[in-house]
């Protein structure tokens, strides 16, 4: 099984010096995400030489940023401006044949919703969200593609579970579409990770790896040996992303033994 980690996770510089040093420890790829205020064509050139010059596959790339997660935002200045910075992660990722992702909104949810799971979308909503994820589709090449990515109640108003995201992806039947499959968010909105892998593994592209805490696997209670054992039952053959929050010191040390684990058990 091919095994990346995010660079905000990983300690150093630039890219370089970050993807040199999972590639030390035995990772395969590497997730990244960057500003898009301080991107740069020397940064990109850098991106698009990291296999190259360090042997570690850029699997996932994502513009951070002011506009992130506000496709569907109520103001459309606001939400057009937000297609255009999810635009300009798909054309990188069009250079470097990786996954990019979208939602229908990635906020701190206020009022928390306490009682009121999987809320669904207004048929207008629905219309709009589909609009928006076949142009962005549309924008793919050279083997990259954008997944829809369940997050949970309390970051996204819609969209939570895996059910509403795969109809979609469905229903449309996109090239270069599928779903990115996180642990954790799937851990908060679904009874058991391998039920809802196994019902889904048609349309998973891409995996975050995350405890039920948003730990590094291993550091919380979801069951590793027989999330690894269906994934590798059902063949899936795309990348396994570290990215999640790691607690302490010596966090390179602490990235290789999840590797270590991950690598025992799958």
């Amino acid at each position: 099984m091919k095994i990346a980690c995010t660079n905000m996770m990983i300690p150093g510089g630039s890219l370089t010096e970050k993807a040199k040093k999972i590639a030390d420890i035995g990772f395969d790829g590497i997730s990244v995400f960057e500003e898009i205020d301080s991107w740069t064509p020397e940064k990109e050139e850098e991106l698009l030489s990291l296999e190259a010059n360090t042997g570690i596959v850029v699997c996932e790339f994502c513009f951070s940023g002011n506009n992130y997660g506000k496709l569907m935002d109520e103001d459309a200045d606001v939400a057009a401006q937000s297609k255009k910075f999810y635009g300009r992660s798909i054309g990188v990722g069009n250079k470097l044949g990786s996954v990019s992702e979208m939602e229908y909104q990635y906020a701190a949810q206020d009022p928390i919703p306490l009682f009121e799971p999987y809320k669904k979308m207004n048929p207008g909503q629905l219309s709009r969200f589909c609009k928006i994820y076949a142009s962005l589709a549309s924008q793919t090449a050279n083997g990259s593609c954008i997944l829809l990515e369940p997050i949970n109640r309390y970051e996204s108003p819609y969209l939570n579970n895996l059910a509403d995201n795969a109809a979609i992806v469905e229903e449309l039947n996109l090239p270069n579409t599928g779903l990115l499959f996180d642990t954790f968010h799937v851990s908060i909105e679904e009874v058991d990770i391998c039920t809802a892998f196994r019902k889904y593994a048609h349309l998973i592209r891409h995996v975050h790896l995350g405890d039920n805490n948003r730990l590094l696997p291993g550091r919380g209670n979801l069951p590793w040996p027989q999330f690894f054992d269906t994934m590798n039952e059902l063949g899936y053959g795309g990348y396994a992303n570290i990215e999640c929050a790691v607690i302490g010191e010596d966090v390179l040390k602490q990235l290789e033994k999840a590797l270590s684990f991950i690598r025992a058990i799958s």
